[in-house]
């Protein structure tokens, strides 16, 4: 058995590859891994609730499209330059910036990810004329689908794992318990936190938080978007502060400080969406005429006339 994951306490060995298979191309090979394969069956699966559900936050299918398009590009690329800022190897990366594009070596950062979505939004949006706010609600329900199953590509390339433990469920693996791995700050004997377990069951339950939220207490535009920058930023400082592979801004790790910021953000935004909606309901009423009801008046009973010139031959 070459490749493995093992959950010693279950009494699991789980044989596995990072890559799916290998297609020869001219005089190389292109590898088609799990990591890959799964984040995009995640993109696809939220561009499924997005079409089935578009209607529901007065969304025009096209337009939306155009904005989902753009946007997974640019999510893309900020999740590689997020990475590449914070590395340790951020040196290395600008002595050659031709290894920047090597994605294929790893190197991809969720927060960057999300960044890169949601400011591209906010150029795309106002050009194809869709509703920001409610373009982020919908977003938002999409992200924790792709997080969630994305993460499990973490899973097959036995990373994004934490420090030691002796829970039931503490994994190990062939490249975890390597001496090979450069990963510090764990006994590569014992087993470790499957972190990218943790994160993706948040994000799941982030789904159904916010569906359930959107289909019966959707009160304002930018609410589920609010909802979902707080409840990732709360899951991933926790889940972070179990990692061992963070990435670090002098001694703090970058997505401790990111989720903090998140919270507190999330939580104002929340409040500032919920005031515009409420003042412009106040706006919309103040606004609209009212047509006075018709005073009612009584009209004289016009009297019969009294027949003064008696019966007719």
């Amino acid at each position: 058995m070459d490749s493995y994951v093992s959950f010693p306490k279950l009494g699991w060995t789980i044989p596995l590859n990072e890559e799916i298979l290998s297609i020869p191309f001219f005089k190389t090979e292109i590898s088609i891994k799990w990591y890959g394969v799964l984040i995009a069956i995640g993109f696809l699966l939220a561009v499924v609730y997005a079409m089935r559900n578009y209607k529901r936050f007065d969304l025009q299918k096209d337009p939306m499209i155009d904005v989902v398009l753009v946007c997974t590009v640019m999510a893309f690329i900020g999740a590689r330059l997020y990475y590449v800022l914070f590395s340790d190897h951020r040196a290395e990366y600008f002595e050659n910036p031709l290894s920047i594009l090597e994605v294929w070596n790893g190197g991809l950062a969720i927060y960057g990810g999300i960044i890169g979505a949601f400011v591209t939004a906010l150029w795309m949006c106002p050009l194809r004329k869709v509703d920001t706010l409610r373009m982020f609600d919908i977003a938002s329900i999409g992200f924790f689908i792709g997080q969630a199953i994305g993460r499990w590509g973490n899973f097959f390339n036995q990373e994004a794992f934490g420090g030691n433990t002796e829970l039931p469920w503490g994994m190990t693996g062939s490249w975890i318990s390597s001496t090979a791995n450069p990963t510090s700050g764990f006994d590569h004997t014992l087993p470790v936190h499957p972190t990218f377990l943790y994160e993706s069951l948040w994000c799941l339950l982030g789904f159904l938080l916010l569906h359930i939220v959107s289909k019966k207490a959707y009160r304002f535009k930018g609410q589920l978007f609010a909802l979902y920058i707080m409840w990732y930023g709360t899951g991933r400082f926790f889940i972070e502060l179990l990692r061992t592979d963070s990435l670090y801004f002098f001694t703090m790790k970058v997505s401790c400080i990111v989720a903090v910021l998140s919270v507190i953000g999330g939580a104002v935004m929340y409040f500032v969406f919920k005031n515009l909606e409420n003042r412009s309901a106040k706006t919309l009423v103040e606004d609209t005429p009212t047509i006075p009801l018709a005073e009612e008046t009584e009209e004289p009973v016009a009297e019969e006339k009294e027949d003064t010139d008696g019966e007719q031959d």
